[in-house]
């Protein structure tokens, strides 16, 4: 691994994921920089975020799993935006780190993230979001780092891979699922099965996603940090 390729832009890099799942994609190839979990929730992104400032933080990363919202999206597809969207606004994500991230590839989607404040598990609310304001993809710690990124005039990008599909409703257990701090609420996961055991077959269909959504995160990784 050359210092030119692994060398951040920035020497102090802060990373923003909403599991320690996610933190664990990227650590081996980003051993010196320092991690924030939300524990997919707001009030944790936003801990998270200012924690990582107030201790020097030069530059911040979002880094994860997303909701697709483009329709042609599926699970798998790496998306860097250059723009995410806050509330209407369009915060734009730092060049030089995107660069340094390998946004530039073809295989990379660059269109437009949209920041959401709940967790949005509808197909209909996808698709719906996607007519309306033209972002491919969704995630709840994004806009929290674009925001707060912003108001410190600390330079921002994003690394998200979606998970579930626009066209795909997630079932109610995939929600209960995840405690705050990111790990898993085995209680509420299966009590949420036992009042509705035909659920499962769409879990299958989640964790089958999540899985090529992680695999393929590591490999994008792999790609530029090799």
């Amino acid at each position: 691994m050359s210092d030119s390729v692994s060398a951040s832009p920035f020497s102090r890099l802060g990373i923003v994921v909403g599991m320690e799942a996610e933190a664990s994609l990227i650590r081996p190839f980003l051993p010196t920089a320092r991690f924030g979990l939300s524990g997919a929730t707001l009030s944790g992104a936003r801990q998270a975020v200012l924690d990582l400032l107030e201790g020097g933080a030069d530059a911040l990363l979002s880094f994860g799993l997303a909701a697709g919202l483009d329709p042609a999206l599926q699970p798998g597809a790496v998306v860097m935006p250059r723009h995410v969207v806050v509330n209407g606004e369009r915060l734009a994500a730092a060049p030089a780190l995107l660069d340094w991230l390998g946004a530039e590839r073809a295989d990379v989607i660059d269109g437009d993230l949209l920041h959401s404040d709940v967790i949005v598990t509808e197909a209909a609310r996808k698709m719906a979001l996607f007519r309306q304001t033209g972002c491919v993809a969704l995630d709840m710690e994004s806009g929290v780092v674009a925001e707060m990124a912003a108001a410190r005039q600390v330079p921002f990008a994003v690394m998200r891979v979606v998970c579930d599909p626009a066209g795909r409703t997630l079932p109610p257990a995939a929600v209960v699922a995840l405690r705050p701090d990111g790990g898993l609420a085995v209680g509420a996961l299966a009590r949420s099965i036992l009042c509705n055991p035909f659920q499962i077959p769409a879990l299958i269909r989640v964790g089958r996603d999540a899985g090529q959504a992680r695999a393929a995160a590591k490999a994008a990784l792999e790609r530029r940090f090799p």
